[in-house]
């Protein structure tokens, strides 16, 4: 796409002023994001302009930063819009001059986001981005641990139809119910960095997608005791992988006082702190990026704004490792 260079990492600002968290947060931002693999990726697909006049699209580069922006701060499209009006940095970022430039409005940034699950962009851009920090040094190979998340959707029927999304169901975790849907991942057990993601309704049990959570080469396993009677299933049949899951909290508790009884004790802290590293993407989606509750309606929507979210989640995670690689 055409238009002028953008580069929020160049850009002088005018004050000496002490540099905000968010001015830093996206001065790193713009240096670990492969751009140009991701506008090569999204372009075959994006609007062209008219040869017969007319208004032309906003640049591609522009409309990327603004969705990634939406993502990192969990803005609608209308706080998006306004975000890009009255924030200098956010503006900035996305290479928008407020006196000659226009500013894309909501429906335009609407229209981005559908363009992106229209193609099943989103999965491709998780993919770019693990492409990416392959070939910076972070494969993700020996070991997976598999975990879910629960991510609540709406569950009040004040909307055009009236009723819940059909998509999203409820399900019970301790003594709580929760309506929405889950998220499942498949993390690399050194890095910490999420290799594979699947969203489904929050009722489906965590083990039904695990197969579609390995890559395959894992040579351990590590889940906690929701993934009990994970080698029994037909999909693990002829696997050499060693599975290393949690018993329940129940016959853990229930373990004799005895030198064997505390060992099994110390072997399951030991699953428990690899285990760990499984919460840091969590984390980083929930609590960074501010996603606790389903702005979207529809499975298809939030996959692909989720397999978004991993890819910025990795690149998060990643950045001090990227940033000594430039």
């Amino acid at each position: 796409m055409g238009g002028k260079q953008l580069g929020f990492s160049d850009y002088e600002l005018t004050t000496a002023k002490k540099q905000t968290k968010r001015e830093k947060f996206l001065s790193e931002m713009e240096v670990v994001v492969p751009w140009q693999a991701l506008i090569d990726l999204i372009e075959p697909h994006y609007p062209k302009a008219s040869k017969k006049g007319g208004r032309p699209p906003y640049p591609l580069a522009t409309m990327l930063r603004i969705h990634l922006l939406q993502q990192w701060y969990s803005l609608s499209d209308p706080a998006m819009e306004e975000a890009l009006i009255e924030v200098p940095t956010m503006r900035r970022f996305a290479g928008i001059e407020l006196i000659s430039d226009r500013i894309p409005d909501e429906t335009t940034i609407l229209t981005f986001r559908h363009l992106l699950e229209k193609h099943g962009l989103g999965e491709q851009i998780f993919e770019v981005v693990k492409a990416h920090l392959s070939a910076r040094g972070m494969t993700m190979r020996q070991g997976t641990i598999v975990d879910a998340t629960l991510i609540a959707a709406p569950s009040s029927t004040k909307n055009k139809e009236g009723k819940r999304d059909p998509e999203m169901h409820q399900t019970k975790k301790g003594n709580q119910w929760y309506f929405g849907m889950k998220v499942h991942a498949g993390v690399d057990k050194d890095s910490g960095l999420i290799h594979s993601v699947v969203v489904t309704a929050a009722n489906v049990h965590d083990l039904t997608p695990v197969a579609e959570l390995l890559h395959g080469d894992e040579e351990v396993v590590y889940g906690d005791a929701g993934y009990q009677g994970i080698a029994k299933r037909p999909e693990m049949a002829g696997k050499a992988t060693e599975f290393r899951v949690a018993i329940r909290p129940g016959k853990r508790r229930a373990l004799p006082d005895t030198p064997d009884g505390k060992l099994q004790d110390l072997i399951e802290t030991a699953k428990a702190h690899i285990r760990s590293k499984v919460e840091h993407p969590f984390r980083v989606i929930k609590q960074q990026f501010g996603f606790q509750k389903t702005r979207l309606r529809g499975l298809a929507k939030n996959r692909c704004k989720i397999n978004v979210m991993a890819a910025l989640s990795n690149l998060f995670q990643a950045r001090r490792h990227l940033l000594a690689t430039v």
